[in-house]
């Protein structure tokens, strides 16, 4: 079993959703995200997304696009970001840990040669932002042979029709961008991200989660209540930010008050279905 269905099969077990993290790798630099990496299952984090920084991350909103340009800055390469998933393998062995981003960066780096790395990193998923399913070939069906999900997103506009196209060669989990646009902009009601799930269940046994525009312990525990996941991003990558002195140097508070974040996030995802138990997802 594959740390990430070892994980959701914990979550059903625990009768509660799980939380995942994203932060962009190397933002503000490799030594303070790393103290951040390390931390983050304790504080309360189910599982992570590491964001592989790229100079253009159509999909993103401001704050994450300037994580990326930070990291970048900071110089952070795909061959660090693997070599970081490494060092915190060799603490963490159960932390399912997905890699999310870009197809360009990897196609540079080498398919084979990614995989392979990836693999041996310890990766157990990839989320690629810019490949539809009509390119599996490049990079899905490549990953799948080498044992590494790739994790399929839906929108609210994949309707009946497409979904089943999105599906097919998904793993680990699917994960439904509640709404539409980019990263960090805005938030959907928690009545419509409940359809919105109750609808992709109907077409897939995958755990799904749920994540753009979710900010705060309120609204994570709002999709804790339908969904088996709730994904927090901007928010956290805002955190960092805003712990930066005007040289872009992290501060001494930068690494607390990320993990504060999460631990209030994670408690909120955790007491979500205890507090209105007839709303828990099924």
């Amino acid at each position: 079993m594959s740390r990430i269905a070892a994980r959701f099969a914990q979550l059903r077990a625990e009768g509660r959703a799980g939380l995942v993290t994203y932060l962009t790798c190397g933002d503000p630099d490799r030594a303070t995200f790393e103290k951040v990496l390390a931390r983050l299952p304790k504080a309360g984090a189910d599982l992570i997304e590491i964001g592989m920084p790229f100079s253009d991350p159509m999909a993103d909103g401001p704050a994450i696009q300037a994580a990326g340009l930070r990291a970048l800055k900071a110089g952070m390469t795909l061959a660090k970001t693997l070599d970081v998933l490494r060092r915190f393998r060799k603490a963490d062995r159960d932390t399912p840990v997905i890699l999310m981003g870009y197809y360009n960066p990897i196609y540079r780096y080498g398919v084979p040669r990614f995989l392979k790395d990836a693999k041996a990193a310890g990766c157990d998923g990839l989320i690629i932002v810019d490949l539809p399913p009509e390119h599996d070939d490049e990079l899905c069906l490549p990953a799948r042979a080498a044992g590494i999900d790739f994790v399929r997103l839906a929108t609210p506009t994949s309707d009946d029709q497409r979904l089943p196209v999105i599906l097919n060669n998904a793993g680990g989990f699917l994960y439904y961008v509640a709404i539409a646009g980019i990263t960090g902009t805005k938030s959907a009601r928690a009545d419509v991200v409940a359809a919105a799930v109750a609808r992709l269940r109907r077409h897939t046994g995958l755990p799904i989660a749920v994540g753009f525009g979710i900010r705060t312990p309120a609204q994570a525990a709002d999709v804790a209540r339908v969904a088996d996941a709730a994904v927090v991003g901007s928010a956290l990558v805002e955190k960092v930010a805003k712990n930066l002195d005007k040289r872009g140097k992290s501060k001494a508070a930068l690494v607390p008050a990320v993990l504060k974040d999460v631990t209030a996030l994670a408690r909120g995802v955790r007491t979500a279905r205890a507090r209105h138990p007839a709303r828990a997802a099924q």
